[in-house]
């Protein structure tokens, strides 16, 4: 990601972070991750990392859920973490830190779970995404990617925004993604409207 698009994505969510939950509707993100939570899946005492945490709700859901879980948030925008560490119901067990996706600073074979819910949409390096997710899973580890589909498109589909462009991902543009890093793609779940887990193991 050049260091421009990188300054501009940080700048806007900087700036949406004190009213963010307020901008998406409690209850759109109540409802799809409940329904994520239905399909998740963890050992004891996992290790889990959300990419592009924002104010850190899937993480403490995941916590209420799972008393012997630990995770880490990760996000670009500093002002995003700020909002996540006032908001953060499990502080022994919840923490969050700066970083690009491109680059997880993150030994191999961390974590038993890595979450990615309305982030990887924002990146413009795919691949390279999959690859970090890939490297920092556990074997038997699973990534749970969850994003729209545009009009149930096969491949992908881009929009252009002020903050970059956005990328959408059909089945098999996901499927392939993850055939790339050596990941298999385990199934689809629509989760709300035209929102779909899909669900990978390493």
């Amino acid at each position: 990601m050049s260091n421009d698009l990188l300054r501009r994505k940080q700048s806007i969510f900087d700036r949406w972070a004190p009213s963010y939950d307020w901008l998406f509707p409690s209850i759109v993100y109540q409802a799809i991750h409940q329904r994520l939570l239905e399909f998740v899946r963890l050992p004891a005492q996992a290790s889990t990392l959300d990419l592009g945490c924002g104010t850190g709700r899937l993480l403490n859901r995941l916590a209420d859920q799972f008393p012997d879980l630990t995770g880490t948030g990760l996000d670009l925008s500093p002002e995003m973490l700020r909002q996540a560490e006032l908001k953060n119901r499990h502080p022994s067990r919840l923490s969050f830190v700066q970083g690009s996706t491109e680059a997880l600073p993150f030994h191999e074979d961390e974590f038993d779970a890595v979450f990615s819910t309305f982030s990887f949409l924002h990146y413009p390096n795919p691949e390279v995404v999959f690859s970090e997710v890939s490297r920092v899973l556990r074997p038997a580890g699973h990534f749970y990617l969850v994003d729209p589909l545009l009009h149930w498109q096969p491949g992908i589909q881009t929009l252009p925004m002020a903050a970059g462009a956005i990328q959408f991902y059909g089945f098999a543009a996901r499927e392939q993604l993850g055939k790339q890093a050596g990941l298999v793609c385990q199934g689809h779940h629509y989760l709300l409207g035209p929102v779909v887990l899909t669900l990978y193991g390493r």
